[in-house]
């Protein structure tokens, strides 16, 4: 292996650390932030998930509460929950755990979070907020990505960069959050010709597509970084989209899977939480404060 590894929990850690220090200076002011956690149904799928970021924002001193709901639930009594929750000042931000029951659309609910309140960054006023370059609540997971690369001695100005995959929430906001940067960025997906053709000449590739082993060492420039977005399960092992052990042998950098994006994206998610609540304090004030 010649590629330095991109260690996500050191740097989630220094993340944490500044959430830490935020959410305190917001709790001297009666505004420490506060997560609500919805999970629809047999919350089994997501259960690791919601423990994981319940710890993680508990030693930040964020609070978060989870809430469950029987799967029979109708859309319309959720976006009612959802409605509660927008409108509560103690709140300030809603999470939707996936998978959801077959007849509640994630979409929906995702639009029906108060774009104040959208930690996750999903709702279609916070992605497209990126096309502006704004990025007051981007979403969490292409945030993580761009936020790892950044630490790499690159410079990102005119960096030739591709992106593998295009959905909504990952490979399409990373490339306008690239492009946002002075990035040069190409786009891949499962109706590009030959994507190697595009990827050997990146210096930087994010994969995000949820196929282990689509991307491999030749199919990379040597020296270049790889960000592996990917999360999937082979033979009781979690792995990435990339084929590790071959693609450490070109890359210049290389993201682990477990232990590269994921620790970074909860550190995103918290770090949205004092960046909501900051909004909330400071939508309250002006629309309340004595003339």
């Amino acid at each position: 292996m010649t590629a330095t590894l991109i260690d996500g929990k050191s740097i989630a850690q220094t993340m944490r650390d500044e959430v830490a220090r935020d959410v305190a200076e917001l709790d001297r002011t009666g505004w420490a932030p506060k997560l609500v956690s919805i999970t629809v149904g047999d919350g089994e799928a997501s259960a690791l998930y919601v423990r994981n970021q319940q710890k993680q924002a508990e030693s930040t001193g964020v609070e978060f509460e989870q809430r469950t709901y029987p799967a029979e639930i109708s859309l319309e009594q959720l976006t009612g929950v959802l409605t509660g929750l927008n409108s509560d000042p103690r709140v300030h931000g809603i999470i939707i755990q996936r998978p959801l029951p077959a007849h509640i659309p994630v979409k929906a609910l995702q639009k029906a979070v108060h774009p104040f309140k959208d930690v996750e960054g999903m709702h279609p006023a916070s992605i497209g907020n990126i096309v502006y370059n704004d990025l007051a609540l981007g979403p969490c997971t292409a945030v993580a990505a761009v936020e790892m690369l950044k630490t790499l001695p690159l410079q990102v100005e005119g960096l030739d960069v591709v992106v593998i995959g295009h959905s909504e929430i990952v490979g399409k906001p990373i490339a306008f959050l690239m492009m946002g940067l002075g990035a040069t960025v190409t786009v891949c997906h499962h109706m590009t010709r030959q994507v190697a053709v595009h990827s050997r000449r990146a210096d930087a590739v994010f994969v995000a597509v949820g196929r282990p082993g689509l991307v491999t060492g030749e199919m990379l420039k040597p020296g270049a970084a790889l960000i592996d977005i990917g999360i999937n399960r082979v033979e009781g092992r979690t792995v990435g989209d990339a084929d590790f052990d071959s693609c450490a042998e070109v890359t210049g950098w290389i993201t682990p899977v477990p232990g590269g994006v994921g620790p970074v994206t909860v550190a995103t998610l918290l770090k949205n939480a004092v960046l909501a609540a900051r909004m909330q304090r400071d939508h309250y004030a002006a629309s309340y404060a004595a003339s």
